[in-house]
Formats: C-alpha cells, sequence, structure tokens
C-alpha cells in the first residue's frame, strides 16, 4: 500500500515540477536530491556507529591471543 502512494505521489510531485517551469522546478527538485543524500548519509553514520559498538567488544579469540594477536 505505502508503494502505491509513493508511486501516485511521485507523479504527481514530477508533473507539479515540470508544470513549475526549468528554474523553480529545477531548484525544488535539486533540493528533494539534496536532502535525500544527507539523509542516507546521517543513516549510514548512525548505522556505522551501532556497528561498531557491536564489533568492538571483546571476542573469545581476542581474550586468548590477546590485542596485538587478534589484530594480525
Amino acid at each position: 500500500m505505502y508503494l502505491l502512494i509513493s508511486i501516485i505521489s511521485s507523479a504527481i510531485l514530477g508533473l507539479l515540477l515540470f508544470m513549475l517551469g526549468p528554474i523553480f522546478g529545477g531548484l525544488i527538485a535539486f533540493g528533494i536530491i539534496v536532502g535525500c543524500l544527507f539523509r542516507g548519509l546521517y543513516l549510514l553514520s548512525a548505522i556505522h556507529q551501532q556497528l561498531s559498538q557491536v564489533t568492538s567488544n571483546e571476542t573469545e579469540v581476542s581474550r586468548i591471543l590477546g590485542r596485538e594477536g587478534a589484530k594480525q
């Protein structure tokens, strides 16, 4: 259902941007694209931080070999 709503709203937004003209519509489209890219980078950063916390825990092998042995 959300996919259908997304497709319909994207089509309406595309028609609206097309009717606004190249300058104004282009600026709005550029803002939408850049906003999506920044949001994606923010989400990637949050995923990286959570994965770093999970993998930073000591494992059985790193306790047996010691820190230097586990890095090799």
